[in-house]
């Protein structure tokens, strides 16, 4: 199994944690807004007597529920459709389960969420990578790409809409190609899509789960982590009009027993969040990634890529090995007793030796925090010796 790019590193933070530096965590996208207040209060004041196991397909109450949300964000899907996850993770492994045996082959545009990495891994499938480009904010690359890998063994595109490191937002256009292609081919298009909400500019979310006449090609993986800042619920769910699909992850769903209990009530819950409160996160991302990018392009041979969603941003620097760099960031250098936590990108690539100088920076924390990172990084680049 490889290691997460995102984590690898925490030996060296708990270290540099334990020195007494203060550290600011940019590895990680872990959000400090606030996880809203229903969701926690369903689970504060619920009487349950007896926390027992839930369906495991999930609580029918919720899959209503999300069928709901689904159909207000123009995506018809019904609650036989949608299966809950323990976490879009165990979405992924489940799709992974379902739709591919040892030795076959899953194309995704690199960089990619490094996680996937692991689930191909623990699945016996084989990534093939198609490399998309920093210089045009890593849009999809040429379908002609895509179409040189595909072979007897393919047996699904993956993509993150929007991306996770690099915050692209895929175009109707762009969907709509791979649709065709997947059609063209008779393989799936699986579609993480747990940004959803995170789409800025102006620019709207459009969903694999939109296109009709991929109906039986279209896996969607969703969460609520992001969503409702809800990382420690570990709810997701897996959703796809194809009948045999749905009836294959429900083996693997009723291996595992069922989803959290606890956590479903919460994330039932979150489903009844006002829309301001997306209004206001979306509003705030927005400032933290223009704090974010004004300030990394005012740095000397620095290179970044304008993410038009999640909440992400990968960025070229001017070191040969980034995860050095990261390490020394941590374990020899401070400002004024702070410091900042990086992920080196190389581990969203399955190319080897690719984007290794290339960290990415989740801009999750406060605008005051952001600007204190900048400065650090700027210095850090000055004083670094490699």
């Amino acid at each position: 199994m490889p290691e997460s790019p995102i984590r690898k590193l925490m030996p060296y933070a708990e270290i540099a944690k334990k020195s007494g530096k203060t550290i600011h965590y940019l590895n990680i996208g872990q959000p400090d807004i606030e996880t809203p207040k229903v969701a926690l209060d369903a689970v504060k004041n619920n009487d349950l007597s007896i926390l027992s196991y839930s369906p495991s397909q999930g609580f029918e109450t919720y899959l209503e529920k999300l069928s709901a949300y689904y159909k207000k964000n123009q995506i018809p899907l019904h609650p036989d459709e949608i299966l809950v996850t323990t976490g879009g993770s165990e979405a992924l492994l489940f799709a992974m389960g379902c739709i591919t045996d040892p030795g076959d082959e899953v194309i995704i545009p690199e960089p990619f969420y490094a996680n996937y990495n692991g689930f191909a891994t623990a699945s016996g499938v084989r990534v093939r990578a198609v490399e998309s480009k920093l210089e045009n904010n890593f849009a999809l690359p040429p379908i002609a790409e895509f179409e040189k890998l595909i072979n007897p063994n393919t047996k699904a595109i993956l993509i993150c809409n929007p991306g996770n490191p690099t915050g692209y937002l895929y175009t109707k256009d762009e969907i709509e190609q791979l649709a065709d292609l997947a059609l063209k081919h008779d393989i799936f298009i699986l579609a993480d899509e747990v940004y959803r909400e995170f789409a800025y500019d102006g620019a709207k979310h459009y969903s694999i789960m939109q296109v009709e006449r991929l109906a039986e090609h279209a896996i969607m993986i969703d969460s609520v982590s992001k969503r409702y800042s809800m990382c420690g619920a570990r709810i997701g769910c897996i959703a796809s009009k194809n009948k045999e699909l749905i009836t294959n992850a429900m083996k693997f769903a009723q291996a595992r027993l069922s989803p959290p209990t606890f956590a479903q009530i919460a994330a039932e819950a979150a489903l009844d969040t006002d829309d301001a409160y997306f209004n206001e996160v979306i509003s705030e991302y927005v400032e933290r990634r223009n704090t974010l990018v004004e300030g990394l392009k005012s740095i000397k041979d620095v290179k970044v890529a304008v993410p038009k969603g999640a909440f992400y941003c990968t960025v070229e620097l001017p070191v040969e090995d980034s995860e050095d760099f990261a390490k020394w960031l941590l374990s020899e250098y401070e400002v004024n007793g702070e410091t900042i936590m990086v992920a080196p990108a190389a581990g969203f690539y399955s190319t080897p030796n690719t984007g290794i100088n290339q960290i990415r920076i989740a801009y999750v924390l406060e605008k005051e925090i952001i600007l204190k990172a900048i400065h650090i990084l700027k210095l850090a680049l000055q004083d670094y010796p490699n």
